[in-house]
């Protein structure tokens, strides 16, 4: 289980006639509350204790551009719903919502595609829990209750045997690594993506994991998103995770940087699929048929078919529609006049499995065979 409880939790300690703890002022910096939320850089972001899956203590202290958990005292089964999700967000949360954000905000719009945001964080080495975004989307434009589109959580790291909700489906490359991509449905969608290597920090577009949650049949683009929310799920400890920064820009999506010349242009492409039942994987070999090195591609085609990519290797690769990008990674950028560089892809279809009939790379049309 999620968070999201915890906001149904905390509904229920509303109703009983509690009050959840507001935005308290910039010298209250601390917080044991269950629900206790402070306000940072004059409101532009919301920290929340969020203790919503336990009655165990938990103590969160804000700092300029996070918070660090001094005091968790937790200690739930790792086969059920973790203990709390102290956490940072900008947005609405149950009817508290930050300053001058703009969201909720539709995914189909132009400003979407610009709001970026980045984390950096810190992991003690006891404890179990997970380190994760929460990324959040309705079908209308609500400020309260429970959002019921989509839940999109990022782990960046995971500490103890525990998982997301539901089952794992596929593998994607995204942002240069490779995630692991749960889904379950609890009344609304949630959406994993558990990168399978840890990190302490991370920086991309919101849109970077919508579009993959909206290729796989999970998302809308009439959908709006509510609230981006980095934080923790403790289940066992948790004193000394930290969020030691945490940011969201807003605005139009900068301009693609120009692609570097492919040599002269010339570049030939081999596509060779393997086909069983429903399913295919393909290998694509780029080959540098020019007489100046390639410094970095990226390789445009679209299928003819239904054909959807579930994961991939040597490339980071994204699907929407028909239309496929695949990218280098950066092991094999470079290919010298002559040479290759090869990726490859599984994917489902029904139908037929026709290989795509044209490739560009860097822009340039090449050869195919």
């Amino acid at each position: 289980m999620r968070r999201f409880i915890g906001a149904a939790m905390a509904a229920v300690v509303l109703t009983g006639g509690l009050a959840v703890v507001a935005a308290q002022p910039a010298q209250a910096v601390v917080t044991c509350e269950k629900f206790g939320t402070l306000s940072i850089q004059n409101g532009r972001y919301n920290v929340q204790n969020n203790v919503w899956g336990a009655d165990t203590a938990q103590c969160i202290d804000t700092t300029a551009s996070g918070f660090t958990v001094t005091q968790a005292n937790h200690n739930n089964a790792t086969n059920g719903a973790p203990a709390a999700y102290p956490s940072v967000y900008f947005g609405c949360h149950w009817g508290n919502c930050t300053a001058g954000s703009g969201l909720p905000l539709q995914a189909s719009t132009s400003a979407f595609a610009g709001i970026r945001t980045s984390v950096g964080m810190a992991y003690p080495s006891a404890g179990t829990w997970n380190a994760s975004y929460d990324l959040w989307f309705d079908p209308t434009p609500r400020t309260n209750g429970q959002n019921t589109g989509a839940e999109i959580m990022v782990w960046l790291n995971r500490q103890g045997s525990i998982q997301p909700i539901g089952s794992r489906v596929a593998s994607v490359s995204l942002l240069g690594a490779t995630w692991d991509v749960w889904f379950g449905n609890i009344g609304w969608n949630v959406v994993s993506y558990v990168r399978t290597s840890a990190t302490t920090s991370l920086n991309f577009a919101v849109n970077d994991f919508y579009a993959d949650a909206i290729a796989r049949g999970y998302a809308q683009r009439s959908w709006y998103l509510t609230s981006i929310q980095a934080g923790f799920e403790p289940w066992i400890g948790g004193a000394g995770l930290a969020v030691t920064a945490f940011s969201v820009t807003t605005g139009a999506p900068p301009p693609p940087p120009p692609p570097p010349p492919p040599g002269s242009g010339a570049c030939r492409v081999g596509y060779v699929p393997n086909t069983w039942g429903d399913g295919f994987t393909a290998n694509v070999t780029i080959t540098n048929t020019g007489s100046s090195s390639i410094n970095g591609w990226t390789l445009n085609f679209s299928f003819p078919g239904n054909q959807r990519i579930t994961s991939g290797w040597n490339a980071e690769i994204t699907q929407n529609g028909t239309a496929v990008t695949a990218r280098n990674v950066g092991h094999n950028a470079g290919i010298s006049p002559g040479g290759n560089q090869s990726f490859g892809f599984q994917g489902t279809y029904s139908g037929t499995n026709a290989s795509p009939a044209s490739f560009t790379l860097n822009g340039t049309a090449c050869a195919v065979g």
